[in-house]
């Protein structure tokens, strides 16, 4: 029988309480001027928000003794988090610094903007800063409070943090296993911690990354789909081909996922451990949804202060799109050109009525060694007037003749009008010359190309944004 409410509410904040009271017996590392504490259970990990962290060593020693209000402030925060109104879905991101450390501020960005203000009173962003630099703990979350301050103040973003000792211990194993076991370790409990945290946030969650590009009123598209599913049960959806972006919870499941992924941290990266909780779920198939609403990032705004406008930068870990020439035999109006479909920026090609055997050719100006090409068509929601048949070639020049193609190979088809292929340099005899798409069957209508990106071989890779 289903219990009220009322009386989930009384039991739920018994068990809170009976927790604190047994957890804080135990001494804690606790830093002086820290805004909110952290705690670590014996059986399980919880977090409280950490805002402001003050700059020590992991290494630095353990106070022997908790502050005097540390009682206090950590009862007042536990009872204002229960009391919170609860949304419907909660995005989840768990964030550490890299190569390009804007990429978790322009994801925030484009979260927002993607989203209407009906939109906003459903969806709360939970962010766990899991990273132990605290140069770039200052900096992002100065970053954070300047452009995001609203929000803050308005409980729709919450920041976390986990306490540093509540991580495993290295064991000492230095085998090439251990190694990689370690790897997959730290990203596994870093979203435990954020799993953990978000449970009583909202009904739904949904995991993204750090360096995501979102779709105009995703928060709606999720909510059109959760509600046409609903007599069918489910454990995990997917709006996204990522690893780990787009995967969509209930959050009741959340504690169990938690703490599964710290049985297993060790085993198997983060992606694997997940697929393998839907199946124990008894859900056999993946559910994916198409077109996709999310895509890791490969141009980002910069945020001028001095001007309104939003300026498009290209990000150094994304595509290359070397110099080069387009063309194509399809039919080009004066709205939308070839060249278009290579920009790094948010502009597209627009063709109609494509016959079989048309294409669009990249030809660089000089053979390059590629490591990854990816073509996207139709448009970025609905999917419409995408490529239904078509797929991707690469063209190579023996003889090393720069802008010059005289034979071709098939790399892949486009699925869904999409195509994001790793290119194995063992495999590739010469330097890539030329980059085509072929329309396979005729299309009557529209079509849209939205983008051609290459990565040369020896470019930074920026972790390949998986």
């Amino acid at each position: 029988m289903r219990c009220s409410s009322r009386k989930c509410f009384v039991t739920s904040a018994g068990v809170m309480l009976l927790w604190l009271f047994i957890t804080l017996q135990i001494p804690r590392e606790t830093e002086d001027g820290q805004d909110v504490m952290t705690m670590k259970g014996q059986e399980d990990f919880s977090v409280l928000p950490l805002l402001m962290p003050q700059e020590t060593s992991y290494d630095s020693k353990k106070n022997s003794k908790p502050p005097q209000d540390w009682h206090t402030i950590t009862l007042k925060y536990t009872q204002k988090i229960q009391k919170r109104r609860k949304t419907w879905l909660t995005v989840g991101i768990s964030a550490v610094s890299g190569k390009d450390p804007n990429s978790l501020v322009y994801t925030l960005a484009t979260l927002y903007n993607a989203s209407s203000k009906a939109e906003l009173k459903r969806l709360t962003v939970l962010v766990h800063l899991a990273d132990s630099d605290f140069a770039w703990l200052k900096d992002i979350i100065a970053q954070i409070s300047s452009l995001f301050s609203a929000q803050l103040l308005a409980e729709q973003l919450l920041l976390i943090r986990a306490p540093p000792d509540a991580y495993p211990t290295v064991d000492g194993n230095h085998s090439p296993e251990a190694h990689e076991g370690e790897g997959y370790s730290k990203q596994n409990v870093d979203h435990a911690f954020l799993m953990s945290f978000a449970t009583n946030l909202s009904d739904y969650f949904l995991l993204i990354g750090d360096d995501v590009f979102c779709a105009p009123n995703f928060v709606t598209h999720i909510y059109s789909k959760v509600t046409a599913l609903k007599p069918r049960p489910w454990a995990l959806l997917e709006f996204s081909n990522a690893r780990i972006t787009g995967k969509l919870f209930h959050s009741r499941d959340l504690p169990v996922l938690a703490h599964f992924l710290l049985l297993f941290h060790r085993e198997k990266p983060l992606d694997r451990l997940i697929l393998h909780f839907r199946t124990l779920l008894v859900q056999e198939n993946p559910i994916l949804y198409t077109p996709f609403l999310f895509y890791h990032r490969l141009s980002h705004p910069s945020f001028d202060d001095e001007e309104d406008t939003v300026v498009q930068k290209m990000n150094p870990y994304g595509p290359s799109n070397l110099p080069a020439s387009v063309f194509t035999d399809m039919i080009v109006s004066d709205a939308h050109f070839p060249w278009e479909a290579y920009t790094l920026d948010e502009s597209f090609f627009w063709t109609n009525n494509t016959r079989i055997g048309n294409h669009l050719t990249v030809l660089l100006n000089n053979p390059t060694r590629l490591s990854r090409v990816q073509v996207m068509t139709g448009s970025l929601v609905e999917g419409k007037y995408a490529l239904r048949k078509g797929q991707v070639e690469l063209g190579y020049d023996p003889q090393g003749m720069p802008q010059d193609c005289t034979s071709f190979e098939l790399l892949g088809w486009l699925m869904q009008g999409q195509m994001d292929q790793e290119l194995p340099q063992e495999s590739m005899e010469y330097p890539v010359s030329c980059v085509r798409l072929v329309v396979k069957a005729n299309q009557a209508g529209g079509l849209m190309i939205r983008h051609i990106y290459l990565w040369e071989e020896n470019a930074p890779d920026g972790e390949e944004s998986r």
